[in-house]
């Protein structure tokens, strides 16, 4: 039978079927060659123990996309989590979630938790930042359970990945949706950060179509993947702009004349902030390629 790969500890899959889930361990063909299986695989299994539900991964399936962190495969959209405070949003972060899904073909949605305590009102000029390029853009409270029903409804027939820093409320909004009791935790009050409540990454069943997953917090994202003219691609707002430099295609909107979208930056068209992120991401990627030769 065929199923879902929906937790994975150590050598051990579990594998959720129509008959049930099993516990499964690869076959020895797939340890010799190296192959490694992430959650959200879908595989072909052989049952061992009906009784215990016991079997063998016999069979694995051709991939859409796969995340290296959090580990996750097939992930059709990511609900992008950030807290409006404890631990305040950071701008940078957002748009490095922003590249990660977009190259990765994902669905973009974009909460911003515990809007109770946006004493400043970041969440409104946030909504009104990303919404003017396109991203939906949920201001929530998963403690409160406020607003979370837009969300709600944009898990039907996808496998979403909750993805944010730590403390942003990931493990809160996951209870709120699908009414589950799931670990949570206070964030440190010493470092300002929040506790690593999920250890692994695990899909969690909302009906015969629809997942949601749960993974660990993280606060970097890799960028070896990326090349210096593919980032301005995720950027969406720069497209705009981007016919109307002196070198095309070839601009990368940092230091060349007559760039577009370097005016539009000056003229308030393009966040300031936006920009400077995307700069920040180009040096890194260069970095990380003089670091490789």
């Amino acid at each position: 039978m065929t199923g879902i790969i929906i937790k994975a500890i150590s050598s051990f899959y579990y594998v959720e079927t129509e008959q049930g889930c099993y516990e499964c361990k690869a076959r020895g063909v797939f340890k010799l060659k190296s192959q490694q299986f992430f959650v959200g695989d879908r595989v072909e299994i052989e049952v061992l123990d009906e009784k215990d539900k016991k079997a063998v991964i016999i069979e694995a399936f051709d991939r859409t996309n796969v995340l290296k962190r959090p580990p996750i495969a097939n992930a059709t959209q990511a609900i992008l989590l950030f807290s409006m405070k404890n631990p305040a949003p950071n701008l940078s972060l957002i748009d490095r979630f922003l590249v990660l899904a977009q190259k990765q073909g994902l669905r973009i949605i974009i909460a911003l938790n515990k809007t109770d305590l946006d004493e400043r009102n970041i969440a409104e000029e946030l909504e009104k930042c990303y919404r003017s390029m396109g991203y939906p853009v949920v201001p929530i409270c998963a403690e409160k359970k406020q607003n979370i029903e837009p969300i709600r409804k944009l898990l039907k027939n996808n496998t979403s990945i909750v993805a944010g820093p730590s403390g942003a409320g990931k493990s809160t909004l996951i209870n709120a949706l699908i009414e589950s009791n799931l670990k949570t935790g206070a964030v440190s009050e010493k470092i300002g950060r929040g506790r690593h409540t999920t250890r692994y990454v695990e899909l969690i069943r909302i009906d015969e179509a629809s997942y949601i997953a749960d993974s660990p917090g993280f606060s970097a994202i890799d960028l070896d993947e990326l090349d210096e003219q593919e980032l301005k691609e995720f950027f969406v707002e720069f497209c705009d702009y981007d016919v109307d430099c002196r070198f095309g295609a070839k601009c990368l909107h940092e230091n060349e004349p007559s760039c577009a979208v370097q005016e539009a930056v000056l003229h308030q068209k393009i966040s300031e902030p936006r920009y400077k992120s995307y700069l920040q991401l180009l040096s890194e990627i260069r970095q990380n390629k003089r670091r490789k030769y």
